[in-house]
């Protein structure tokens, strides 16, 4: 019974997004760019300091992860994990690249309060800008 509503439910949200001319989005992932889709991205904003996520529409990068942070859900270290930027890795910043004022925090050598929607191949979350490289 579960597989069959499962199936439904997919098959009812598919065919909506057809008549609307959106953009598909089923097991996580947005199709028409392939990639993964947070709470945020499929229209319910995080919860916390940070109104709205940024759109990745528009991106700056290649950047890298100064050391190893994880994506969260929202711009608050206790926030549910996504994922993990690792050190080095490159990704990018979302939208036009100004940082958003979420929960202070001390990591990756610095103090601060500034988050950043961004991405890499695997995930998109909000990421503290102290750990990130421009």
């Amino acid at each position: 019974m579960r597989k069959l509503l499962g199936t439904a439910v997919v098959g009812v949200a598919l065919m909506g997004t057809a008549l609307t001319g959106g953009a598909a989005v089923a097991g996580g992932v947005d199709t028409a760019r392939s990639a993964p889709v947070t709470v945020a991205e499929a229209g319910s904003a995080p919860a916390g300091p940070v109104a709205a996520a940024a759109s990745c529409s528009k991106t700056l990068g290649p950047i890298k992860a100064k050391e190893s942070v994880k994506f969260r859900k929202s711009a608050k270290l206790n926030a549910t994990a996504l994922g993990v930027w690792g050190k080095g890795q490159k990704g990018e910043v979302c939208n036009d690249g100004k940082a958003s004022r979420g929960q202070s925090y001390r990591l990756c050598g610095k103090s601060s309060d500034k988050w950043y929607y961004g991405r890499t191949d695997r995930v998109t979350g909000w990421v503290p800008a102290a750990c990130i490289n421009w």
